[in-house]
C-alpha cells in the first residue's frame, strides 16, 4: 500500500505512531474473541467479545497465567510450537466457561511478531460455536432418529416426485409387499397398483393441490407374489423455496385384515338376520302351502272345468307368493360382492318390507313407504347392502313393538343432491345413557341380538358417503335418519 495512503481518516505514519490504538481498533471491531498471551504465558490484552465468550472482565485474566484457568492439556503444547513459529487455523475444542458450562470453541493460534520479525507474544481467535454444534447435534439426532422410525416401521413410508417417480421407500416394503427398496427407487408409483386404482390416486393428487392439505386414500396394492394388499395410505405435500409442490411423501398401512374382518362382521351380521327371519319366513309360506293343498284336493274332486280354471289361478298366485317370498330371502342370504350400480332407492325399500313382512304380520305391525308418486331417487349404490342396512333397521322397528304398532317410511329430496330415508316407529324407545352405547361392536339391548346391526349398517351407509343417526325417548318411540348422495335425472 503507498504511504500517506488514507486509513480510518488518517495517515498511515499517524497509525503507525500509535500502535495500541490500531491493536485496540481492531480488537474492539472484531465479532470473535481475541487474547493475546506473552512470552511468559500471562495475559496482555484480551477484547470485550472474549470477555463475553468466557465471563471473565480483563480485571479478571490480565496479568495472570492462562494456567490458571481451565484448559484442556493439548493448549500448553500448541503454545510452546505457536512460539516456535507454528501457527494453528480452527481447532475445535471445549472449553469452560466462568460460571462453569462448557462451551463449544473453534480457535487459531498465531504467533505475534514485532517489527523485526521477532516472535514477542501469541495471538489467540475464539468464536463460540456452541448454538452451531447443537444444531449439528440436534440434526445428527434427527436423522438418526428418521432413520430409525423409517427402517423399523411397519408401515409402507415412500417419498415421490411430482410425476410419481419413487425417490425413496423403506425398508418394510420388502416385508410387506415383496420388493425390495432397490426393487421399488425409481420406478413410478403406478407400477405397484392394482388395474383401476390409478385414476383414484390422480384424483386424490388432485385434490391435494387444490387444497394445499394432507389425503388419506384406500387403495389396493399388488403384491410381488401377486396378490392384493389393501393400504390406508396419508399423503402430504413437501414444498420448495417457492412455496411449490414439489414431492409427496406417503405413509401407507396395510389394512388387509381390517377390510376382511370387516366384510367377516357383516356376513355374521346378515346371516343372524336371517336366521331370526327365517320363522316368521316358514310361518308366510305355511299358509299359501295349505291353500295349494286344499285347492289341489278341490281340484282332483270336480270336473267341472270353470272350477278347475279358478282353482288353478288360485293355485298359481299362491305359487307366486311363495317365489316371491322365497326369492326376497335368498337376495338377502347370498354372499355379497361389493359392487356399486344405479339402482331404484324406491325398489330397495319395497323389497325390503317384503322380506320383513312375515314377521311384521306375526307382529301385528304394519309398514308405510310414503314419498312423492313419480318421483324417482336413483343411487349410485350396493343395492344388497343397503337392503343389509335398511332390514336391520325395520327389523329393530318391529320388535320394539311387540303388541304391535305402525312403522313409517319417509323419503325426501333435499338441497345438495342427498336424500333423506327416515324410519319412525311407535315402540318404547331408547333411555338417553344407552342410546350413546348404540353401534358399539357386540353392544345390544336384545336378548337374542348379537350387537353387529347398527354397527355394520353405519359403516355400509358411511362407505356410500352417507350419514345415520339415531333419535330416540323412552315412551316415544324412536327415528333413524339416513342421508345418501341421489343421482341427479338428466333433462
Amino acid at each position: 500500500m503507498p504511504k500517506g495512503f488514507p486509513i480510518f481518516g488518517m495517515d498511515c505514519d499517524k497509525v503507525l505512531d500509535n500502535p495500541d490504538e490500531l491493536i485496540d481498533l481492531f480488537l474492539n471491531c472484531t465479532a470473535d474473541g481475541i487474547c493475546i498471551v506473552d512470552m511468559e504465558n500471562r495475559f496482555i490484552r484480551v477484547n470485550h467479545m472474549y470477555t463475553k465468550i468466557f465471563g471473565y472482565t480483563e480485571e479478571d485474566v490480565i496479568g495472570r497465567s492462562f494456567n490458571e484457568f481451565p484448559n484442556p492439556d493439548f493448549v500448553n503444547d500448541i503454545v510452546y510450537q505457536v512460539k516456535n513459529g507454528k501457527a494453528f487455523t480452527n481447532t475445535i475444542t471445549q472449553r469452560q466457561h466462568k460460571d462453569g458450562r462448557i462451551i463449544d470453541i473453534a480457535v487459531s493460534y498465531s504467533p505475534f511478531r514485532n517489527i523485526s520479525g521477532e516472535i514477542i507474544a501469541v495471538i489467540a481467535i475464539y468464536r463460540d460455536i456452541t448454538k452451531v454444534v447443537n444444531m449439528e447435534k440436534e440434526l445428527v439426532q434427527t436423522r438418526e432418529l428418521y432413520k430409525l422410525i423409517t427402517e423399523n416401521s411397519t408401515d409402507l413410508i415412500k417419498v415421490y416426485s411430482k410425476d410419481k417417480k419413487i425417490i425413496y421407500a423403506s425398508p418394510s416394503h420388502e416385508k410387506t409387499l415383496g420388493y425390495t427398496q432397490e426393487e421399488v427407487i425409481g420406478k413410478t408409483v403406478d407400477a405397484f397398483l392394482v388395474p383401476g386404482e390409478r385414476d383414484k390416486l390422480n384424483k386424490m393428487l388432485k385434490r391435494l393441490h387444490d387444497t394445499g392439505e394432507p389425503q388419506l386414500v384406500q387403495i389396493k396394492l399388488r403384491t410381488k407374489d401377486g396378490n392384493v394388499l389393501y393400504s390406508e395410505t396419508n399423503v402430504s405435500p413437501i414444498y420448495n423455496e417457492q412455496n411449490e409442490i414439489e414431492s409427496y411423501v406417503t405413509v401407507g398401512r396395510n389394512i388387509t385384515d381390517r377390510i376382511e374382518n370387516d366384510a367377516a362382521l357383516r356376513n355374521l351380521d346378515r346371516l343372524s338376520i336371517i336366521g331370526q327371519l327365517a320363522a316368521g319366513v316358514a310361518h308366510e309360506i305355511r299358509n299359501p302351502l295349505t291353500s295349494l293343498k286344499g285347492f289341489s284336493k278341490l281340484l282332483k274332486s270336480t270336473t267341472v272345468n270353470e272350477k278347475q280354471v279358478d282353482y288353478l289361478n288360485i293355485i298359481t298366485d299362491e305359487l307366486d307368493r311363495i317365489d316371491k317370498i322365497v326369492n326376497e330371502f335368498m337376495s338377502l342370504a347370498k354372499p355379497q360382492a361389493i359392487q356399486y350400480e344405479q339402482a331404484n332407492l324406491v325398489a330397495i325399500l319395497d323389497s325390503t318390507v317384503n322380506v320383513l313382512r312375515p314377521q311384521a304380520n306375526l307382529e301385528n305391525v304394519q309398514v308405510h313407504i310414503k314419498y312423492k308418486q313419480n318421483e324417482n331417487v336413483h343411487l349410485l349404490c350396493s343395492p344388497n347392502q343397503l337392503k343389509q342396512v335398511f332390514v336391520n333397521i325395520l327389523k329393530n322397528a318391529i320388535e320394539a313393538m311387540p303388541a304391535g304398532g305402525k312403522v313409517m317410511i319417509n323419503i325426501s329430496k333435499l338441497e345438495n343432491e342427498r336424500v333423506l330415508i327416515m324410519f319412525k316407529d311407535e315402540g318404547s324407545g331408547i333411555d338417553g345413557e344407552l342410546l350413546q352405547y348404540l353401534g358399539t361392536p357386540f353392544y345390544t339391548t336384545k336378548d337374542k341380538g348379537i350387537g353387529l346391526g347398527l354397527t355394520v349398517s353405519n359403516k355400509i351407509i358411511q362407505e356410500h358417503k352417507g350419514t345415520m343417526k339415531i333419535e330416540s325417548q323412552q315412551g316415544k318411540g324412536t327415528t333413524v335418519k339416513i342421508e345418501l348422495n341421489y343421482l341427479k335425472e338428466e333433462e
